[in-house]
Order: structure tokens, then sequence, then C-alpha cells
């Protein structure tokens, strides 16, 4: 095992561990907020525990605190060993560190208070906005600094997609976070009206572009060659694959404006990219799986390769279902339904969680000088438990969202509505029962997952280690 002297394995040791501290904080409240949609009593009338307050609180979580403190540990150990050099200065990457959980903290305070800008996945306020920013620059200077000073002379791809989604990010969250503060706790956007929703949606379906897809190929392409003991399949396709990514997703955030005061031609704008977006998608899914190529038997027994393989599976049907969702036909019907909850949660739970977790379980050993983790036995339980789980949840969540969008649109001979809401919400309750059980499996394969990964730190050996 290599020493850890020669590369920064202690930034990368407290973002794995917090990777799995705040996916289960952030899978409690999502199972927490699943319950109150099914229970509405389960707030027991405390404003700070309201769906409303909790339910933003969770997509921080789960985005920001778990996939971002996955994207972290990641980025860091990928760019020293694909450099082969140490981390350009060691106390920004540990301001780094201590900085996105302050922001992380700061969310989970100000959030269930009620202060918030009411922009989807932007919802903090103004000067945890300016820390964002600030912890940002750092990890650029961080991340880049780091290229700049590598040993070898090529630029594996991992680090350009993670490159591109550090710089993204950064143009994406402050031109969006553009405000007037009123108050300490209180802004006001500086754009008006459908501009507003325009930026709103360009920053919000590139949060999903470029912090849960283009960093997260950038751990597929390190860490599935690394698992399989094989380079990627095509490194010629990786290059494309990342070009027309990089091209086509900045476009698509109109599609989620359809029929609304957007004019007709961005509306369409955003359909057509959401179209061509399944080309590249496609082409980087095949590009991991194709990996496998003479090395399938592995899958059998590496359950650490199962998360990264089924993961890049739900990352092909997401990127299938977007782009059909994105079609106006197909949107008249899916729009504000819970088809559009089974569809992100397919992607969140499938692709951005189960490669998280695959990606963890093969650090953890590795930053803290271990043989191997404490049990195999219970990573490939928590594969099933964790895969069942999305299924049942995401399978709930399209059911109901088809029928909700055909009861809604029903009308009889007179023109009236066929359905009240209320009707439609009945019909409703056994799903969100489905999800409510999809998402405690999913939550109860996190907690396998946080007492595997203590076991390992803490040196323990399992009988069961060796299966």
């Amino acid at each position: 095992m290599e020493t850890q002297t020669s590369y920064n394995y202690k930034v990368v040791q407290q973002f794995s561990v917090m990777t799995v501290i705040w996916g289960v904080v952030g899978m409690l409240v999502g199972v927490i907020i699943a319950a109150q949609l099914i229970w509405p009593a389960l707030n027991f009338d405390i404003p700070w525990l309201t769906y409303s307050r909790l339910r933003p609180l969770h997509t921080n979580a789960v985005i920001f605190a778990f996939g971002g403190s996955a994207l972290f540990a990641s980025s860091y150990y990928i760019v020293q060993r694909t450099c082969q050099v140490r981390l350009f200065c060691d106390k920004l990457a540990a301001f780094t560190f201590w900085g996105w959980n302050l922001v992380i903290v700061l969310a989970a305070i100000t959030l269930p208070l009620g202060f918030t800008s009411g922009k989807e996945y932007a919802e903090l306020e103004w000067p945890i906005d300016i820390l964002i920013a600030v912890v940002w620059v750092a990890y650029a200077v961080v991340f880049f600094g780091t290229l700049m000073k590598r040993q070898v002379k090529h630029i594996y791809v991992a680090n350009w997609f993670f490159g591109a989604f550090i710089i993204t990010v950064a143009v994406l969250h402050i031109v969006n976070s553009a405000e007037l503060p009123i108050s300490l706790t209180k802004s006001y956007s500086a754009y008006a009206g459908t501009i507003d929703a325009m930026v709103q949606w360009w920053y919000g379906h590139n949060a999903v572009g470029f912090f849960l897809t283009a960093g997260f190929l950038g751990m597929m392409y390190y860490f599935i060659p690394k698992q399989v003991g094989r380079p990627i399949y095509s490194y010629r396709l990786s290059v494309v694959h990342f070009w027309t990514l990089i091209a086509l997703y900045m476009w698509a955030g109109p599609h989620h404006l359809h029929y609304t005061a957007l004019p007709e031609w961005g509306q369409n704008l955003g359909m057509v990219f959401s179209l061509m977006l399944l080309a590249p998608s496609w082409g980087g899914m095949i590009n991991g799986i194709m990996t496998l190529s003479g090395a399938w038997h592995k899958l059998r027994s590496d359950p650490i390769l199962k998360f990264l393989i089924v993961s890049l599976s739900f990352y092909g049907m997401s990127t299938f279902e977007g782009p059909m969702m994105s079609i106006k036909t197909v949107n008249a019907l899916s729009h504000y339904t819970d088809w559009t909850i089974g569809h992100v949660h397919s992607g969140a739970l499938g692709w951005v969680g189960l490669i998280s977790m695959g990606c963890i379980y093969f650090l953890i050993p590795k930053v803290f000088n271990r043989d191997q983790m404490y049990s195999t036995k219970l990573i490939e339980l928590h594969f099933w438990v964790a895969t069942l789980g999305i299924v049942i949840y995401i399978a709930s969540m399209w059911i109901a969202g088809v029928m909700q969008g055909l009861m809604w649109r029903a009308v009889n001979d007179d023109g009236t509505l066929t359905y009240s809401f209320v009707q439609s919400l009945k019909e409703t309750y056994p799903y969100y029962m489905a999800r409510l059980l999809g998402g405690v499996m999913y939550l109860g394969g996190m907690l396998i997952m946080a007492y595997n990964v203590l076991m390992t730190i803490q040196g323990k050996t399992a009988k069961t280690a060796a299966a």
C-alpha cells in the first residue's frame, strides 16, 4: 500500500466520510417528507418540520452535501493520481472541506427556519451564496493548480470532465444568484418575471447537467477502468463524449418552461437541444459499459463493480427519459406530475447515488491504508437493497405520474373535467406508500454502508471480508 505522504489523502478521507454521513442525513429527510405526503400530521404542526421547508433541505442535502462531498473526494483523489503530484496548496484544500461543510450546516439551519430565495436548487440566501462562491473559487485554484504542476504531459479525460464541471458550476451559481439584499436573511433576484425563470432553469437544469452529470462522469472514467483492470473501451469516444456534452447541455434548460410565458422559440430550442443530448449521453454510457468487454465475469464476484455498472444503466435510462419528456406533447402529459419525480430519482438514486457509493467503497480502503473494506458481503447486501429500493421508488412514481396526467386532462362530453384534483390525489396514495418503501430501503442501504465504512476505518476485519 502506498504511503500517504506522497499524496494529500487527508482531505480525501474527510470528504469520503462526510459523503456517507450527509448521505444518511439527506436520505433520512427524504424518507420523512415522503411519509408526510401520506400522513401530513407528521409535521406535528411545527413550522420548521413542514414539507415546504424540509423538501429544499432534502434536495440541498443529497445534491450538494452527499453528491458534492463525493465529487470533492473523488476529484481530489483522481487529479493527484493521474497527474502524479500532490494537491496544490494543502491549506486551501483544507479550507474547501471546512468551508463546504459550513455551507451545508448553514443550509440545515436556515432552510427549516424559512429563509429562502425560492429558487429551485438555489434556495440559500445571499450571505451563504457568497460563501459558496468563495469556497468554489478555492476549489478551482486547488484543482487547476494541481493540473498545472502535473508530472505527466497528458491530461486524462476524467480531469476534463471535472474541470468543465468546476468552471460551469461557478458561472451558473454566480449568475443565477445575482440578487439585491434587503436584510441579512432576505434578498430579491436581480432578474424579473420570465427572465428570472429562464435564468433559474438555465441554472437548474445545468445543476443537473454539470454538477450531477459531468462531475460524476469524471468519476466513471477513472473508477470503472481501475476496478475492471482494463483501459477505457474507447478513448476517442470519451473525448467526443466530453465535447458534445459540453456544447449541448447548456441549452437544454428551457424544456422546464414548456407552455409558459417563455417565448415559443426558447421552448423549442430547449426541446431540440435536449433531444440531441441523447447521443453524447448514450455514447458515454456505452463507453463505460463496454470497458467490461472480456471481463464480464468480474461482475459476479465484485459488488463495487456492480454499483458502478448498474449506475451507468440508470444513467442511460435517465438520459433517454429526459429528452423524451422534453418533447412538448409528452411534456403536456408529464409536467407537474409524479412522473417528473420518478425521472429525477432514477437519475439521482440510480446514477448519482450508486456511482458515488461504488467510488467511496473503492476510496475508503485506499486512503485509510486498509487492504479492503470490512465486509464484502455487506457491500453486496447494500447493492441489492438499494437497487430494489430504486426500482420500487421509480416504478411507483412512473405509474402515479402517467395516471395523474391522464386524470387531469380527462374531460366529459360537455367539456367539464371528469375528475377533481382530490380524486387524482386519492388514487395516488398507494403509490406514495410504495415510494416510501423504496426510500426506506435505499436509506437502509446507506446505513449498511455507514456501518461498513466505520468498521473499515477502525481497522476491523470481518469473517466475511474474504467472501
